[in-house]
């Protein structure tokens, strides 16, 4: 795997009874002989369940699950940037720097996050409270610039909002 290539635990992880019954669920929007085309969203449960990240024992569980050969479903979580494949922060923030939010002042939301968290993109504050990361594209270009942090979308982004939305985290 490259230079995003996930890290190795040393531990099998296995999902919870509630996730297995999610699985099925997600199982059952394809096709009997497709099982493999459910890999991306069983990624993404897999990430949530596992600490926030995808580990190498973690992607030979999916694709054991889904019937893929490792590899496959190793091309998969490095391709895509949604997979994370180090370990992440309690609150993994996103900022997008793509066209649309930086004529908007994306430099500044990035210069704001990286000074109020005294990190550089990619990297984790030592309490591992916090993950930076820049990505390309959030989807929320009418409402630039925006950043992700988890789950949770914030638009219309000014470097006084950033402070104050990382002041109110728990």
């Amino acid at each position: 795997m490259n230079e995003r290539s996930t890290l190795s635990t040393g531990v099998t992880p296995r999902f919870s009874e509630e996730s297995l019954q999610q699985i099925q669920e997600i199982f059952k929007r394809y096709p009997a002989d497709r099982r493999q085309s459910a890999v991306m969203p069983i990624l993404h449960l897999a990430q949530r369940e596992f600490g926030g990240w995808l580990s190498r024992e973690s992607l030979d569980y999916v694709a054991e699950l889904v019937g893929m050969p490792p590899i496959r479903v190793y091309e998969v979580a490095t391709f895509y940037t949604m997979y994370n494949l180090k370990p992440v922060g309690r609150y993994h923030i996103q900022a997008c720097t793509n066209i649309s939010c930086w004529l908007c002042g994306s430099d500044q939301v990035m210069d704001a996050l990286k000074r109020k968290l005294k990190i550089a993109a990619g990297q984790t504050t030592e309490d591992k409270r916090f993950t930076l990361a820049e990505v390309e594209c959030l989807g929320a270009c009418v409402n630039a610039p925006m950043m992700q942090i988890n789950d949770d979308y914030y638009e219309n982004l000014t470097t006084d909002k950033v402070v104050e939305i990382i002041d109110r985290l728990p």
